[in-house]
């Protein structure tokens, strides 16, 4: 009797390390989330459209505005089968093709820009095993092109503000996802956060009684504008606590003002964005007397912020300039910073390069006060 209890012990042994193997495999599978055994795994794009793609992503397209910034951020250049035309014909200010030159030598897939809609038969002819877009928000147009295509279209999208956007880190963290380099993906969003929180704690504690008041001028959008485009409620402006008088419009985003708007203001300290400056200096020798008005320009308070408008938001770029920004109006708490070595330091980490001294040479101007003359 006890031997055949002995038996029967054992074979209960027996069948519960079976199940254990057998759950923890199932565990092991469910870890995989989204993973299949057919080499592929399902991903949850921005527009929320399950997308089946290959776990061996080699050869990869980023069409429409900024989709191939945030690729070259987080993936490999080596791995692109193609660009579109509009990222060859115009590099001026953009540091993600400065830093990657060489891609001027792949295959155009399209004509790119905000009004040119994708290609498929040219995205075909580079047969990319993904293709991530900012084309669209409408889930009917990626699934149209998927279908026309056959491979994979991955929406991404910066969000709202693009600088700091929880939209922009998921997008950073699909692309990783997608291409196998989430670690890298992780550590360029823990970038973004760490000088996300580096500027509030500079600045977070000064009352707005102590602090200069400021503008932005000159502010591209959809075009080029002059001293009266500025932005309500801006982001770089915000990530160093500021004074933007513009804040008193009650609106996000861009605004045109009236000329006697600004001189009611009179912002202790005016920042003028380069890809307005021409029109600005222009508008400057047919009126003198009208930029002569404002303190800031009477008191030699008037500094330039690198242009980062363009295909969509140079990310770097802005980062660089809310650094400046924050030098300017708080030199104590910022007396640690250079603005064109922190530039490099954001541009070589996102992008490989130093690029502060290209930025420059492009737009013959970089960190500084800003005088003008007839």
């Amino acid at each position: 009797m006890s031997k055949q209890i002995s038996k029967l012990s054992l074979i209960i042994g027996l069948l519960f390390v079976l199940l254990l193997g057998g759950c923890s495999a199932l565990s092991a599978s469910q870890d995989e989330a989204g993973s299949s055994e057919d080499g592929t795994i399902i991903v949850t794009d921005m527009l929320g459209r399950e997308v089946t793609v290959k776990k061996d992503v080699k050869k990869a397209v980023a069409i429409g505005p900024g989709a191939l910034r945030l690729y070259l951020y987080v993936g490999d250049k080596n791995r692109l089968a193609g660009v579109e035309q509009i990222e060859k014909d115009n590099p001026t200010g953009r540091p993600y093709f400065l830093a990657n030159q060489s891609i001027a030598d792949l295959p155009v897939i399209g004509l790119g820009g905000p009004n040119n809609a994708p290609d498929p038969e040219k995205l075909l002819a580079v047969k990319p095993d993904v293709i991530f877009t900012t084309y669209t928000t409408e889930k009917s147009t990626a699934d149209e092109l998927q279908a026309k295509t056959r491979i994979p279209v991955i929406a991404i999208s910066y969000g709202d503000t693009a600088v700091f956007d929880p939209v922009l880190y998921e997008s950073v963290k699909l692309i990783g996802k997608v291409i196998g380099k989430e670690e890298r993906a992780k550590d360029v969003i823990r970038f973004f956060e760490n000088i996300k929180s580096d500027l509030h704690n500079r600045t977070k504690d000064i009352p707005d009684d102590e602090k200069f008041t400021a503008y932005i001028g000159g502010i591209s959008y959809r075009g080029a504008h002059g001293i009266t485009s500025t932005r309500g409620n801006y982001q770089l402006l915000n990530a160093v606590n500021a004074v933007n008088v513009a804040d008193e419009t009650g609106r996000t985003g861009s605004v045109m003002i009236d000329k006697e708007k600004l001189l009611e203001w009179n912002p202790d300290k005016i920042f003028i964005d380069l890809g307005g400056l021409a029109l600005i200096l222009d508008d400057y020798r047919k009126n003198p007397n009208y930029y002569h008005s404002l303190s800031a320009f009477a008191k030699g308070e008037l500094y330039v912020q690198l242009p980062y408008n363009f295909y969509s938001t140079n990310i770097d770029t802005a980062l660089a300039d809310a650094y400046y920004m924050g030098k300017v109006l708080y030199p104590e708490q910022f007396t640690d910073i250079d603005p064109g070595g922190k530039a490099d330091e954001i541009y070589e980490f996102l992008l490989g390069k130093k690029l502060y001294a290209e930025m420059v040479k492009d737009f013959g101007y970089g960190f500084g006060k800003l005088t003008l003359s007839n």
